[in-house]
């Protein structure tokens, strides 16, 4: 972690104490999901986490220990009523949730790897279920507990609305997560329920690992980039804290992001 992340984190830039607060995606430390859920536990807000399997269980309660997660419940999405059991044990420990975040996203490695063209129609099920209909399913289930309003957030990319070498399936996938917080926002506004999809930079993390040359993609962001930094998860933290947080709550609908301007490169 760099002096200047511990400078992010050690300043939250919200209140969010007596927020409750669901984080789905920790993979591990570096991960974009354990970034935004560090700012959320700093600002005060009581968090829930899951983990996707006894294999990555460890690395996911390295994270929620130190941050002093309430409940750290297994989730994998694909898995039938795993999903379920989650917002049913946050109904149980705390009645309702005030925001969530959806951090997660996957693609058979050969459909990941392969032209869009080729891509086949199993692997571009996998791809949406997991990527994309987590996050509906997330706020169907979400909505129930959130009487008084709430935040749901999803991580996408750029790649979604312009053709990334190498993104290959994850490019349509995040366009239809991107589609899809637009209507959740419109639907549940009159609840006071807010849906935005933050847009970081390139990261490091261990789902990018799997995206074929992705030092080549961190090095040119870096390079495109106006301020030539890339982006840390701090960097992420630091906005999904905002708008959770009540000085944003005439706030929704968007799609913003975290790229140190890399997005104003044509």
């Amino acid at each position: 972690m760099t002096h200047e992340t511990e400078m992010a984190l050690a300043a939250p830039l919200v209140d969010l104490r007596g927020k409750r607060g669901l984080i789905v995606g920790i993979a591990n430390e570096h991960s974009i999901a354990a970034g935004c859920a560090e700012v959320f536990a700093q600002a005060g807000a009581r968090l829930a986490a899951t983990f996707l399997n006894t294999k990555a269980e460890p690395f996911v309660r390295a994270v929620t220990d130190k941050l002093g997660c309430e409940l750290v419940l297994p989730c994998d999405v694909h898995e039938p009523g795993q999903l379920e059991a989650v917002f049913d044990a946050v109904k149980a420990q705390w009645g309702g949730l005030d925001f969530l975040l959806h951090s997660i996203a996957f693609a058979p490695r050969e459909d990941l790897h392969s032209r869009v063209t080729d891509c086949s129609m199993e692997g571009f099920d996998v791809a949406m279920n997991i990527s994309c209909h987590s996050f509906i399913r997330m706020a169907h289930l979400a909505e129930p507990l959130m009487p008084d309003g709430g935040c749901l957030l999803a991580v996408t990319f750029y790649g979604s609305e312009r053709v990334v070498e190498h993104y290959n399936l994850m490019g349509p996938v995040k366009a239809a997560l991107e589609s899809s917080m637009r209507y959740i926002a419109a639907e549940l506004g009159p609840k006071g329920i807010r849906a935005h999809a933050i847009s970081p930079g390139p990261i490091k993390t261990r789902a990018a690992s799997g995206i074929d040359h992705f030092d080549e993609l961190l090095a040119e962001a870096a390079s495109r980039a106006p301020e030539h930094h890339l982006v840390e998860i701090a960097d992420v933290g630091n906005l999904a804290a905002f708008l959770v947080s009540d000085a944003a709550r005439r706030i929704t609908g968007t799609i913003i992001p975290v790229d140190g301007g890399q997005h104003l490169a044509a």
